[in-house]
């Protein structure tokens, strides 16, 4: 068997930057392919339901990786709350490139997106709720509390994003995250 010229992981990066820049009904098979390094063929081979299976193994990939890395952080009762929100926010970090990158919730809502993937939009959003809600407990937050501040928490993180961006400005971002850390540890 050949071995395949490009890895996994760099397609589903190449087509996460085409859905975060361009949305899903910008993004044109050129840019997908452009952005893989493969050829429309071979892109409808590995993908054959087309940009749709593309679109949903990217948030896929991406909710794997928030799972593993900022979930982990954030609900890692080996740590501290402090420590477990400062791991978690720094991979927050990464995943939004110190706040250059837009969420791939956004970019996948804009027109055709939000029908396709309400489901998936959906559930990921409730996951970060219910993710910083229970961060929010272990801070010693009432349960209301808890979850008022994790809607909160996410606001902040998605407002930031787009503001940032809108102004390009990345201190927008840097702020949402440190203000983000100074709420949880006020409690």
């Amino acid at each position: 068997m050949r071995p395949q010229k490009v890895l996994d992981n760099e397609i589903l990066d190449g087509l996460s930057q085409v859905f975060r820049s361009k949305g899903y009904d910008g993004a044109s098979l050129k840019d997908l392919s452009d952005a893989t390094g493969l050829k429309k063929a071979s892109l409808y081979h590995r993908f054959p339901s087309g940009k749709k299976e593309m679109a949903d193994a990217v948030l896929h990939h991406i909710q794997n990786w928030v799972e593993e890395k900022v979930f982990f952080e954030l609900l890692n009762e080996e740590n501290s709350p402090n420590l477990r929100l400062q791991k978690g926010l720094n991979e927050i970090r990464i995943l939004y490139n110190g706040g250059k990158e837009i969420c791939i919730f956004r970019a996948l809502s804009l027109q055709s997106g939000l029908e396709l993937f309400a489901n998936e939009i959906n559930n990921g959003m409730q996951k970060w709720i219910s993710t910083f809600e229970s961060l929010g407990l272990s801070f010693g937050l009432t349960p209301t509390e808890a979850k008022n501040e994790a809607t909160k928490t996410l606001i902040k993180i998605q407002g930031s994003l787009i503001v940032s961006k809108g102004l390009d400005n990345i201190e927008v971002f840097e702020n949402a995250l440190q203000e983000i850390e100074m709420t949880y540890s006020k409690s």
